[in-house]
């Protein structure tokens, strides 16, 4: 085999790894039309979609959580966690022939799948094998890279497929990296932006107990590059933890964001009451 340089012939993609398939869907109560309903038959429209979204809240290959929105954006987000698009489109069926759904509209959505990105760890593993000599993108390079991704994947299950956190408050954004005349991260080395993302990284890591964050790819699934999730019992860590990050190299300088989505969970039994105006106390939804 001839010899490889690893400055100049690694590629520059880093390696991810991908899980659950993920679809936020944002959703408008039709009030005057709910309000028109006879109350026994709103209860009785309620309970059935209680019903259909408890067996989807305690499902053992994917989950779905409710929220009760804050702000003018919808009333409603249902975040859903599956094993493939199809099952997520399933999903979406499923409500779709719901009584409930003639009494609620669309006002957003966001498809994506759960992300583990592996700068540092794809830096090591291709200067490994360009050191070998082996050629980037030929057999066994991909065997290599298969195996590798094999085992760190088993590794990283619990990251890969988790349960949807029961936390009380949820916020979600989507995110771009930037692309733009004068600065374009994409163009950085790759040893550069795996630095940028470490650092990114540590921040993230100090509020460890506070915050559980779920990073899903939307690259060729939707508008924007990824979507993020903060899951907490505090909202006041949101801002907080989204702040102190926009004084990060990678953020401050490539980082692009979309509109913010905070929710209250709601445990599907409860429903009615969110419907009659009542939040529902904390409780574990799970």
């Amino acid at each position: 085999m001839s010899a490889v340089s690893p400055s100049n012939t690694i590629p520059p993609v880093p390696l991810t790894m991908e899980g659950y398939a993920v679809l936020h869907q944002m959703l408008r109560i039709r009030r005057a039309a709910w309000r028109a309903l006879p109350p026994d038959q709103r209860t009785t429209v309620a309970n059935e979609a209680s019903s259909a979204l408890a067996a989807m809240e305690g499902s053992s290959s994917g989950q779905s959580a409710l929220f009760s929105m804050l702000g003018h954006k919808g009333d409603l987000m249902l975040v859903h966690f599956r094993e493939s698009f199809d099952a997520l489109n399933q999903a979406e069926l499923t409500l779709a022939g719901l009584r409930f759904w003639d009494y609620v509209e669309p006002v957003s959505s966001y498809l994506s799948v759960i992300e583990l990105g592996l700068y540092e760890s794809t830096v090591k593993v291709y200067k490994t094998l360009a050191d070998r000599g082996i050629e980037p993108h030929s057999e066994e390079w991909k065997k290599e890279i298969f195996d590798t991704l094999a085992r760190q994947r088993e590794a990283m299950r619990s990251r890969l497929f988790p349960e949807i956190p029961a936390s009380r408050y949820v916020c979600f954004y989507p995110m771009n990296r930037l692309r733009g005349e004068e600065k374009n991260f994409y163009m950085l080395p790759i040893d550069e932006r795996a630095r940028q993302m470490n650092d990114h990284g540590l921040i993230g890591r100090r509020y460890a107990g506070e915050v559980k964050q779920i990073i899903s790819g939307s690259v060729g699934f939707d508008d924007w590059e990824w979507g993020v999730d903060l899951f907490a019992e505090d909202p006041m860590v949101f801002k907080k933890l989204i702040y102190e990050m926009r004084f990060d190299e990678v953020s401050a300088v490539y980082a692009l964001f979309g509109q913010f989505f905070v929710g209250i969970r709601c445990a599907a039994a409860d429903l009615e009451k969110l419907l009659h105006g009542e939040l529902p106390q904390a409780r574990n939804a799970q």
